[in-house]
């Protein structure tokens, strides 16, 4: 028997796609089994294999679906967008290009679509991109959640640059451009479930500005946007990779009072929370209060060193405010569905 092969379930479930341990469980013991090489399950956009002078073409995909599909702060288009762009951007690369399939379903209103159309092609506009190519599709209905959309962008990064989850070491920093959660607790609030209503925004943005300027300090190891599954996964992913500890600092962690009281009230944690305009980066000790002031001069006052990477296995701690330790689970359960 194969003692390497991942654990697999017997049905699909939503948690297969939360971004946590059964996602990548699924991800690992069929897609990249059965699809193998050059497939890399751990990169955000893979370079295509294309000669270009002093630049690499990098390619992403993605898929989105969110309840309701407009929210305080953005709608299933803009999400689409920046989350594609954002996947490139993390990779250092500049996006390029976009194509979009539409996967409808009969019964939506021509004005929602109508909305979500502008709102795309704004969204394009403040990113620099353009659609090159798309798809419809039309569903029954009762088959579909209103509206899906998929995407798959490219984009160019010059040659030189190598960030890779590989690259991080033992002292290593993270850092966070902003604040967390804002994403899946403005979703959850739209939708007025449990009684709660509020006015927090949702963070979807590109988040292009932010890594540029990262790009532009010695010492960048690795950058990835915190969507499915929060900062936490996040943590997870480097633990895992580079079989070290990751030590988050909570009271450095910032989080909006908003989003802050609705996990106390309906129990859940914000680390595990999507943030759609927010970039995690790792760089050495030296570097990274130097990237932190950069930010901060940007406008993107709430950045911080929110942890450390330390030898030893494979886990998430945080470090709480009075000084003791609590793990962070790797994500079971999906307790915002259908949120990116």
């Amino acid at each position: 028997m194969n003692q390497d092969k991942p654990r697999i379930d017997a049905h699909v479930t939503l948690a297969h796609g939360n971004g946590g341990r059964r996602m990548r469980e699924l991800i690992d013991g069929i897609f990249a089994r059965e699809f193998g090489n050059p497939l890399d399950t751990q990169v955000d956009a893979a370079r295509l294999p294309l000669d270009a002078p002093g630049a690499d073409w990098l390619i992403t995909t993605d898929g989105f679906t969110v309840e309701p599909l407009e929210f305080p702060g953005g709608d299933i288009g803009s999400l689409a967008v920046y989350g594609t762009v954002n996947d490139l951007a993390v990779s250092g690369a500049t996006p390029r290009y976009l194509s979009l399939n539409m996967f409808i379903e009969e019964g939506l209103e021509m004005a929602v679509l109508e909305r979500i159309s502008r709102s795309i092609a704004r969204a394009c506009q403040i990113c620099g991109i353009c659609i090159l190519a798309g798809d419809t599709k039309v569903v029954r209905r009762g088959q579909g959640g209103g509206l899906y959309l998929a995407t798959t962008g490219i984009g160019q990064r010059r040659r030189g640059i190598e960030l890779s989850i590989r690259c991080i070491q033992p002292g290593d920093r993270l850092i966070v451009s902003g604040t967390v959660g804002d994403h899946g607790t403005a979703v959850m609030l739209a939708r007025e479930q449990f009684g709660l209503s509020g006015n927090l925004r949702s963070d979807a943005m590109s988040v292009a500005p932010i890594t540029e300027a990262l790009l532009e300090c010695a010492g960048l190891r690795f950058m990835r946007d915190p969507t499915r599954g929060g900062i936490a996964t996040v943590a997870h992913d480097i633990a895992s990779a580079t079989a070290a500890t990751v030590r988050l600092f909570e009271d450095q962690v910032p989080v909006r009072n908003e989003v802050r009281g609705v996990c106390e009230i309906l129990g859940y944690d914000p680390y595990y929370l999507a943030s759609e305009g927010r970039v995690v980066a790792v760089l050495n000790p030296k570097a990274a209060e130097s990237a932190v002031v950069a930010l901060q001069r940007l406008g993107f006052h709430d950045a911080r060193v929110i942890g450390v990477i330390e030898s030893g296995t494979p886990r998430v701690i945080l470090q709480t405010r009075l000084g003791g330790e609590r793990l962070l689970p790797e994500l079971e359960d999906d307790p915002l569905p259908r949120i990116c």
